[in-house]
């Protein structure tokens, strides 16, 4: 049972906070049955792929808050970074231009700078795109400050967004999707025994880990990276959760423990996928009718097949996979979505 006062607490501390209204809430919790019999288990799938803004995606929930700041400041300039096929980046400018905000994207080299995908997308939402040549993300941060102070010179009011919205103020998204789910479970008489997630730039990690130590942990999280080793990325999901809560002005405790990362499925790094990856896509293709990306969100479920398969999860468990969208990268991938294809 949740304490009915610590879900009050959370829904309260979230009010201060200014927020604009760019998803579309709430997204379905969704039975996977195909899904089930095929690992013994009950999955179910919260669809925040479907959360409208420009193709959907769990970056809406962010920018929700995100760019409430950035109004409440007076900006007229949003600037952020990502690699050439982040969801975070197509997704700010998509809400930039609904806002009525002008958006400037610093984006670094990745493993697919072709005109397509996300990249296209920048460009449709008349984003000022500039891609650096490099593939390391701390490169774009001179950039970043380079283009925010250039902006104030010219008499402009930016505001700045580190890579993935992934601060104390974008991870509130993920700790206001906590009484969502909870909803959603409540009314489904679920109790689930884990989530998973994609781990990357931690923000969604660490707003749904600080939602979560708001209510005592009801269930723990399991992440799969999908670029850093396990250990660097549980320290960078502890402290960005223990910010959060600050920043929401919650007092919580968050052990060690409760920040579990699995690194196996990164492979060669960030946006490269595996073969793993792609048959993962390929099975929820398959069973659910559910499009999965490379880059995020098929690393994070060929970590849940494995885990099944490897006993970690099973009957008596029930999983919720957060699917936290990042189709359009799949038109920039074709040849690794073709190579995989049945035929």
């Amino acid at each position: 049972m949740i304490d009915a006062s610590a879900a009050e607490a959370l829904v309260c501390a979230l009010l201060p906070h200014p927020r604009v209204p760019l998803a579309q809430l709430p997204t379905p919790l969704e039975d996977a049955p195909r899904l089930s019999e095929r690992l013994g288990l009950r999955v179910l799938i919260k669809r925040d792929d479907q959360t409208g803004l420009a193709l959907g995606g769990n970056k809406a929930r962010k920018l929700e808050f995100l760019l409430g700041q950035a109004l409440a400041e007076g900006a007229d300039l949003v600037i952020t970074t990502g690699g050439t096929q982040s969801n975070h980046a197509r997704m700010t400018a998509a809400a930039c231009r609904k806002l009525g905000l002008a958006c400037r994207l610093i984006l670094n080299r990745g493993p697919h700078n072709e005109l397509q995908g996300n990249l296209l997308l920048d460009h449709m939402f008349g984003a000022d795109v500039t891609v650096i040549d490099s593939e390391n993300p701390a490169d774009a941060v001179p950039a970043l400050e380079a283009a925010a102070a250039q902006a104030r010179a010219d008499g402009g009011k930016p505001y700045l967004i580190p890579r993935g919205g992934s601060v104390p103020t974008g991870a509130t998204g993920y700790a206001a999707m906590i009484p969502e789910l909870m909803a959603q479970l409540d009314a489904m008489q679920i109790h689930p025994s884990i989530l998973y997630l994609a781990t990357g730039s931690t923000g969604t990690h660490s707003g749904t880990l600080a939602g979560l130590a708001a209510l005592g942990f009801p269930f723990p999280i399991q992440g799969i990276s999908v670029s850093r080793p396990s250990r660097m990325q549980q320290e960078q999901v502890l402290d960005l959760t223990r910010r959060t809560l600050a920043h929401l002005g919650l007092n919580a405790d968050v052990p060690e423990s409760a920040s579990r990362v699995d690194d196996r499925f990164v492979g060669p790094g960030y946006g490269y996928p595996t073969d793993e990856t792609m048959a993962a896509i390929e099975t929820l293709a398959l069973d659910e009718g559910i499009v999965l990306d490379p880059v995020y969100t098929g690393k994070a479920m060929a970590g849940l097949l494995a885990h099944a398969r490897e006993g970690r999860v099973g009957s008596d468990d029930v999983v919720v996979f957060l699917h936290t969208g990042g189709a359009p990268a799949l038109f920039a991938y074709n040849a690794e979505v073709a190579a995989t294809a049945p035929a």
